[in-house]
């Protein structure tokens, strides 16, 4: 049974109540995010071709550069809660008993502009800072000739010649992913929904996830199993699964936050 999660920080800095939810949520947020979908199909699509369109363009532009293709594949996942803000609105406007379009649910964007644009700066610098880190991965520990990247896996990954820089940059690629998640996973939607600023958006999403373990890495899990459907498809999965993806977690937010 979902229950309320108290914490003594919400007098301090009158965070928003979070409950716990059961590990299997996750599926009740899809099932709804597909509702969504359902209801307003050409405005969830044209986020989702979007969306699909500019990771498109920004793994093509990378990948003749290994490296800077992980990173790209990464940044993805880091600036997703944020591209899908769109989404979130259609989500809030249809909770309210609204028929949205794409030009109405850009509304949300700009009401909620100043907020967004701290957390974006935030998730930018991630993004930068690990692309950063990522060089130096790879100026550390990788020292033949970049191969290309049909055989960067293979010969990098999979061989095990490198066994110190796969290490290395799976931790502190994990490390950093695991923060921002954290960080991120329903402070974008808070932000769409709420009077509130990035910073205990943030916070607020964290707890959230330490709350509930369990139900977040499962979506977590889901999370990457469909991007990843969406990257082995040259980006075309994206224009269903993003869309899918940005209004469960509208719902995820609303299932855990009170």
């Amino acid at each position: 049974m979902d229950k309320p999660y108290p914490s003594s920080l919400d007098h301090h800095f009158q965070l928003p109540q979070v409950r716990q939810v059961a590990t299997s949520r996750p599926l009740l947020w899809l099932r709804l995010g597909l509702q969504d979908m359902r209801d307003s199909p050409s405005a969830s699509l044209s986020y989702g071709a979007i969306l699909a369109a500019i990771g498109y363009m920004i793994l093509a532009y990378a990948a003749s550069m290994p490296y800077l293709f992980t990173a790209a594949i990464s940044g993805f996942f880091l600036i997703g809660p944020l591209a899908a803000a769109g989404l979130y609105e259609i989500s809030r406007r249809q909770d309210g008993g609204e028929r949205v379009s794409f030009s109405r649910s850009l509304k949300g964007l700009a009401r909620h502009g100043d907020s967004l644009l701290y957390f974006g700066v935030f998730l930018a610098l991630v993004l930068i800072g690990w692309e950063r880190i990522s060089a130096i991965l790879f100026a550390l520990f990788y020292h033949d000739v970049v191969p290309d990247l049909g055989d960067f896996y293979r010969t990098v990954f999979f061989s095990g010649e490198y066994t110190h820089f796969v290490v290395s940059y799976l931790v502190v690629g994990g490390a950093l992913a695991a923060v921002v998640y954290a960080l991120s996973a329903i402070a974008i939607p808070m932000l769409m929904d709420r009077e509130v600023d990035a910073i205990t958006a943030a916070m607020t999403s964290a707890r959230a996830v330490g709350v509930n373990l369990g139900a977040m890495a499962l979506w977590a899990v889901i999370t990457v199993a469909m991007v990843a459907i969406g990257f082995a498809t040259m980006m075309i999965g994206l224009v269903l699964l993003l869309p899918l993806l940005g209004h469960a977690t509208w719902h995820a937010y609303k299932d855990m936050v009170g």
